[in-house]
């Protein structure tokens, strides 16, 4: 994608096994505005090939992408669900680099307490036996259809038959396309081992959290008790969704994040300029 000067850039990043192609539905609603960046995590998709996929590998990684860009203005970050991550500990370490932080469906409590302890250890030893499997036996493994379409099926709030199908099918295509099986165990390991709630309190910038009220990653409750670790922060709430905003309800979350833009604008940081 070529740069355009004259726009402001939107930097996105995708949640965990996920691709960019989940967040073209919301992309698209910025690309006459924005300059948007929708890049593979490393690891999954075309993402880039890191030796470890532990939290810091990944701040280093968006650290260097985003420098790649060669900006000359700080551009807005928004991350989704693992991504959200990402980007609050990227938004945590190098503040400075980004303007405004969006994050889509935040993992705002952690995966080891409350009630998905049970199923979040279940996981753990599934991604553990797919590791230790051979390569070829791991991948076929962790990439089961069955396991994917338990997943799509548990997320999808929608009763729009149209709308679940075109859910499943792009969980089909693009959840397995990881590396391998140590990248995505150990992805895995990272994204139930932190949660936003870690780098809340050392956020500054302006910050927008987005949830879906049926969300049964992150209760609504967590994510009220979030939003106030955060000293200049706002939280909107989608009813009738869960966690896969960015499929069942794009337009209106890219509303949402566009007058949150227009009234946040007078919160800005002077000195928008990269250091």
């Amino acid at each position: 994608m070529q740069i355009t000067a004259k726009k402001p850039t939107l930097i996105m990043i995708h949640g965990f096994r996920g691709t960019h192609h989940g967040l073209v539905l919301i992309a698209e609603q910025f690309r006459k505005q924005y300059n948007v960046i929708v890049p593979d995590l490393p690891g999954f998709g075309a993402g880039d090939i890191i030796d470890s996929h532990d939290l810091d590998s990944y701040v280093a990684w968006l650290q260097v992408f985003i420098k790649k860009q060669r900006l000359t203005e700080k551009p807005l970050l928004l991350g989704h669900s693992f991504g959200s991550i990402v980007t609050s500990a990227y938004a945590a370490k190098h503040p400075k680099m980004i303007e405004k932080l969006i994050l889509v469906n935040p993992i705002g409590a952690p995966a080891l307490e409350g009630q998905q302890r049970v199923l979040t250890n279940l996981a753990i030893f599934y991604y553990k036996l797919g590791e230790k499997l051979p390569e070829k036996l791991g991948r076929r493994w962790l990439g089961l259809t069955a396991v994917t379409m338990i997943m799509s099926i548990s997320m999808a709030k929608t009763d729009d038959k149209k709308l679940r199908k075109y859910i499943h099918s792009q969980h089909r295509q693009y959840f397995s396309t990881f590396h391998s099986a140590k990248s995505v165990s150990e992805g895995f390991r990272t994204s139930v081992s932190h949660d936003v709630s870690e780098f809340a309190p050392k956020i500054k910038i302006p910050t927008l959290l987005i949830a879906g009220a049926l969300d049964d990653v992150t209760h609504l409750s967590k994510q009220f008790a979030l939003v106030k670790l955060f000293s200049n922060a706002k939280l909107s709430v989608i009813d009738g969704v869960g966690h896969l905003t960015h499929y069942e309800k794009p337009v209106v979350v890219a509303n949402i994040i566009k007058r949150w833009l227009k009234s946040a604008a007078s919160a800005t940081y002077p000195n928008k300029k990269l250091n």
